[in-house]
């Protein structure tokens, strides 16, 4: 509950409204008055429909499919609210789209991390609070305070309630290179032995040959990732897990992205279950059985909670 004298107001484009609604029926207070949709030639347009002078405004809106239109969503807002003299605005992005290309791989790629965080920072935005961004590198493309929660303690209690802690048949998988540090700490945390996944292509239009660095043979394998798209690297993994002697194989992930034949290969596979946050709303149509979704709406009030009294967030991006 809310017990400070200042005025804080939550809002939230089309993005992920019910985690907006969690969220501030966490903090007891209702979610901002605002109309966002388009004109009729597509452009988007923004009503803000109470005031926001002096106040400590907070957009809840992650950049999510369809990207473009989410993240012109969250511009737009930044700016009216910017115009509308708010005292600060947080953007809360639970989800940071366009993270992927966070470098120069090869000659002429754009940097697009870096880009959509100049916009964010021009449209206005005095703060963001996000979560588990692809490359924590790009924390520093922001010219502003940039709050980075974890997910890994929301997915982790989850295993830990299943009983998979200090279990000794348990192994943490990480499914590429790139995940090792955030497997090396899920495991940390469930006091389990780890194995990486090496992936190999070794010429075009071949497929990927892979070998798994660590024991997983009579092994219950929980493969750890930051997002899932397609499924196709998830799938493969935990078909190769299968194949080489695990007794099951569960996935779990922040972000469930899940865009083309994700679903179906997930169904498909011999994944158990996938568990992930909902960072992302995922229709309830393009559902699964085979998917668990855990909240971060009390991290995420926490963190707002945290920034409006302004005390401390070092407690929430602690790993233990």
């Amino acid at each position: 509950m809310i017990t400070h004298g200042k005025t804080i107001k939550i809002f939230s484009g089309n993005a992920n409204p019910k985690l907006a609604k969690d969220i501030s029926d966490i903090l007891g207070i209702p979610v901002g008055s605002a109309k966002v949709g388009t004109f009729s030639d597509g452009e988007i347009s923004v009503d803000i429909n109470e005031t926001v002078r002096g106040v400590d405004v907070f957009v809840v809106q992650s950049t999510n499919s369809p990207v473009n239109n989410n993240l012109m969503e969250l511009l737009i807002m930044i700016d009216a609210f910017k115009r509308a003299s708010a005292g600060r605005i947080t953007a809360v992005i639970p989800y940071y789209g366009y993270a992927r290309q966070d470098r120069k791989a090869k000659s002429r790629d754009p940097i697009t991390a870096k880009l959509v965080a100049d916009l964010i920072t021009a449209a206005g935005a005095d703060r963001v609070l996000t979560m588990d961004l692809h490359a924590s590198q790009i924390q520093g493309y922001f010219d502003i305070p940039l709050d980075h929660l974890l997910g890994v303690p929301i997915l982790s209690r989850y295993f830990e309630d299943k009983g998979f802690r200090e279990d000794e048949d348990v192994v943490l998988v990480s499914p590429d290179l790139g995940s090792v540090t955030r497997t090396r700490k899920f495991a940390d945390r469930l006091q389990a032995p780890m194995a990486i996944i090496d992936k190999r292509r070794p010429k075009a239009n071949v497929s990927e040959i892979m070998n798994i660095i660590g024991d997983v043979r009579g092994k219950t394998a929980i493969l750890v990732d930051d997002m899932i798209d397609t499924a196709g690297t998830i799938v493969n993994a935990a078909n190769a897990l299968k194949d080489l002697g695990a007794k099951e194989v569960y996935a779990c992930c922040t972000h469930g992205v899940l865009s083309g034949p994700a679903f179906e290969r997930i169904n498909n596979s011999a994944i158990k279950e996938l568990v992930m946050l909902n960072t992302i709303d995922v229709p309830a149509n393009e559902s699964s059985e085979k998917i668990t979704s855990l909240s971060v709406a009390p991290i995420f009030a926490e963190a707002i909670r945290r920034i409006y009294d302004d005390v401390p967030l070092s407690i929430l991006f602690e790993e233990d």
